[in-house]
């Protein structure tokens, strides 16, 4: 790559840097085996829950991204304070995120540990290595990383991860060749009449519009060293993280659709999604695609194992200081959850799915504060008031996580 070429791409990703770490957060395992199962069991046609969440995740990261540089403060900070009740909803979001993300860190493990169990697998014809060795080695080297990272080292590792998923499923898809037309003529809008239709819906919306991204975006902004001058870049990384999210769980749906749809396959956990590809694409694009999700659900472990220090670091207005003792002692405990996949009794593709629902039925919570909070006075001054379509724009996303809210409840309740 020409030095001139290099550097352009190295100052576009360095613009992004708080894009690409929630890229990396949200297009995680969870994401791939939601996108997956939708379109191997549906087609594409749950393909507008994704252009429309990823539009909503759009305006909800601007919104949040926007709020927070105008005050110099993080979204529970600002919630806690400037809204009526708001120390009691503020505990309520940190409490149910820091629940939902755990939930999740043990089903993306579990997928992960799977997943490199089956990488070897092929690689070595037909050596096992324990599931729990994979997870120890695994954690060992992020223990490691967190003791002695910080925030700039966690961008660049994730920058790398997203780059490795993003550039595996785009190889993937062109090898397995999927029927463009039955794509195409599946993306027309419609919620099957299927209970597991509404429950895929809720998980959807919740991997791609998720709660903790926008509460997770006002910190991130702060850490790169953003402020009120910097709007402009804000709007501009929100577009390209929301494109980018739609990019990606586009191709992992219309893959699954393609063929394994066409083919009159269902597919009920990321693993068989392997020994489903592997006839298809051959023993190549079975190692690309677990090298893709590995690196899916690397890129998520990041931010969820830093979600709990930097959250109570939200709420109380502290520094965030990553190798302070409190710090460590939290990231610890939330590696610890890792191990959690080897005592399920069912696969961990199940409680992904369901954290990933739990996701959306927290999004109202998140979605309502940051609309309050843009129209506030006090805080925002005249000069950076919500605007006509911004308010609309949030009016929308607030009705949008009420409908999936009650997608998550009739699904899984």
């Amino acid at each position: 790559m020409p030095n001139t070429l290099k550097k352009k791409v190295l100052i576009f990703l360095g613009a992004i840097g708080p894009g690409l770490f929630l890229i990396g957060y949200n297009i995680g395992t969870g994401s791939v085996t939601t996108m997956a199962k939708a379109g191997a069991t549906y087609g594409m046609t749950l393909f507008w829950a994704i252009v429309i969440s990823c539009i909503f995740t759009y305006i909800l990261m601007v919104a949040y991204g926007k709020t927070t540089l105008v005050t110099g403060k993080t979204a529970l900070f600002n919630i806690k304070t400037e809204l009526k009740g708001g120390k009691w909803l503020a505990l309520y979001i940190m409490a149910a995120l820091i629940l939902g993300e755990l939930l999740a860190l043990i089903g993306i493990m579990g997928i992960v540990a799977d997943l490199v169990q089956e990488g070897i697998r092929l690689l070595t014809n037909g050596t096992m290595i324990a599931k729990e060795w994979i997870i120890l080695v695994f954690i060992f080297f992020l223990s490691i990383l967190f003791w002695y990272g910080k925030y700039k080292t966690f961008e660049k590792v994730l920058t790398i991860f997203v780059i490795i998923m993003a550039l595996s499923f785009v190889v993937v898809f062109f090898m397995v060749a999927p029927d463009m037309g039955m794509i195409a003529s599946g993306m027309i809008p419609d919620i099957p009449d299927s209970p597991d239709a509404f429950g895929l819906v809720a998980a959807m919306a919740g991997t791609t519009c998720s709660a903790a991204v926008f509460i997770i975006r006002s910190t991130v902004v702060l850490e790169k060293g953003w402020n009120i001058n910097n709007l402009k870049d804000e709007k501009r990384d929100a577009f390209v993280s929301s494109f980018m999210m739609l990019l990606i769980s586009g191709l992992i749906m219309a893959v699954a659709a393609g063929t394994l749809h066409t083919m009159g396959l269902k597919l009920d956990n990321t693993l068989e999604l392997i020994s489903l590809f592997e006839p298809i694409g051959g023993k190549v694009a079975a190692l690309l695609l677990i090298l893709g999700i590995t690196g899916a659900g690397l890129s998520t472990i990041f931010p969820i194992v830093l979600i709990a220090p930097w959250l109570i670091s939200d709420y109380s207005n502290k520094p965030r200081d990553i190798q302070s003792t409190p710090f460590r002692v939290l990231i610890v405990i939330g590696l610890l959850f890792a191990f959690g996949s080897l005592f399920l009794e069912h696969s961990p593709t199940i409680l992904m799915v369901f954290s990933m629902a739990f996701q959306a039925a927290i999004l109202p919570a998140v979605a309502i504060p940051v609309f309050l909070l843009l129209n506030k006075k006090g805080i925002m001054s005249t000069k950076y008031l919500a605007s006509l379509p911004m308010n609309i724009g949030l009016i929308i996303v607030i009705a949008f996580s009420l409908v999936t809210t009650y997608f998550a409840i009739k699904g899984f309740f």
